[in-house]
This record gives structure tokens, sequence and C-alpha cells, in this order.
């Protein structure tokens, strides 16, 4: 939520390219970790998943950097 509330802040040129990624990798993040959750019982599908949020993660953390780099 503190992404969200964040990047509504940021220019409007950027509302179709680095607010949106933002967003959904942030979204993304927490969606998978729930699906994860709901694998668990099966291991590999349950690793799966949080091998895809981290990747999520990670994308968010670029998006974010090229934020903070660009005022």
């Amino acid at each position: 939520m503190n992404i969200f509330e964040i990047s509504k802040t940021f220019p409007k040129e950027e509302i179709y390219s680095l607010t949106d990624q933002i967003r959904r990798a942030s979204r993304s993040v927490s969606a998978n970790i729930a699906e994860s959750y709901r694998k668990r019982i099966y291991p590999k599908h349950y690793a799966s998943k949080l091998s895809d949020s981290d990747a999520e993660n990670s994308e968010k953390e670029v998006w974010l950097e090229y934020a903070w780099r660009c005022k």
C-alpha cells in the first residue's frame, strides 16, 4: 500500500510505464505468496511460487531504483 500511495506522486507521463510497472510488481509479490501458501502441501509447487514471488520482488526493487535515481 505504501508503494501505491507513493506512486501517486509520480509524474503523469510515467503513469503507463514506471508507475504501472512498480504497482504490478509489488502486487504480484503478495499474490504469489498467497498462492504459494495454498500449494504448501506440494513442496515443489510451493517452492516454485515462492521463487516467483522473490523474482517479482527483485523486479520491484529495480523499478524503485529507477524511480529514485530519476527523482
